[in-house]
């Protein structure tokens, strides 16, 4: 997946880093990974903090305005702090590459993973890259159906946790004992 989402993020990057003054020539390459392995970061990071619902919402293409999606706004934010740190960019320099150039990359890995005629991206397979081969046994696409349907907040608290995960799982028979989905479940949202 990285090296799909490092395309993206190329392909994206001429007046952001490639033509802009503040970020060296020669570090041109370094910035475009920077950037890519920014946003593999901050979806992992998601994940591992329980986000689940966002990031499969984003991904599945159910974020609404990217400008306006909390999960977009979290790996903007963090990515201007990284570039900051790692360029010696001020804050409006490292923010203004961030904002003529995430956008753009986002609604690119969101409309390739959800066109069925472009195999580049999917949502299994970005998931698995995000988690290590532990979201293999999860139907993703049924899940984005529930989660957009609002059916995985099934303790009625607001959110989508763990625990509503375990209570689909308890209720549909489909948990598996010793291991298995469960486990994979748990490993998800770092439980």
């Amino acid at each position: 997946m990285f090296e799909q989402l490092l395309n993206l993020v190329k392909e994206q990057a001429g007046a952001s880093i490639i033509e802009n003054p503040s970020i060296p020539n020669e570090r041109n390459d370094e910035a475009v990974n920077h950037v890519a392995g920014s946003i593999t970061q901050g979806l992992q990071d998601a994940l591992a903090n329980g986000q689940f619902k966002d990031v499969l919402k984003l991904l599945g293409g159910h974020g609404g305005d990217l400008q306006q999606n909390p999960l977009a706004s979290q790996i903007s934010g963090n990515t201007v702090t990284s570039l900051m740190e790692k360029f010696g960019l001020n804050q409006g320099q490292a923010g203004s590459i961030v904002s003529n150039l995430l956008p753009g990359v986002l609604q690119k890995l969101v409309h390739k993973t959800n066109d069925p005629a472009d195999n580049s991206f999917d949502l299994q397979g970005i998931f698995s890259s995000l988690t290590g081969g532990k979201s293999g046994g999860l139907d993703l696409q049924g899940l984005l159906g529930k989660v957009t349907n609002g059916g995985l907040d099934s303790d009625g608290d607001g959110d989508t946790d763990l625990q509503d995960v375990m209570n689909m799982f308890k209720g549909g028979g489909s948990q598996q004992g010793g291991g298995g989905l469960m486990d994979t479940v748990k490993g998800l949202f770092g439980g």
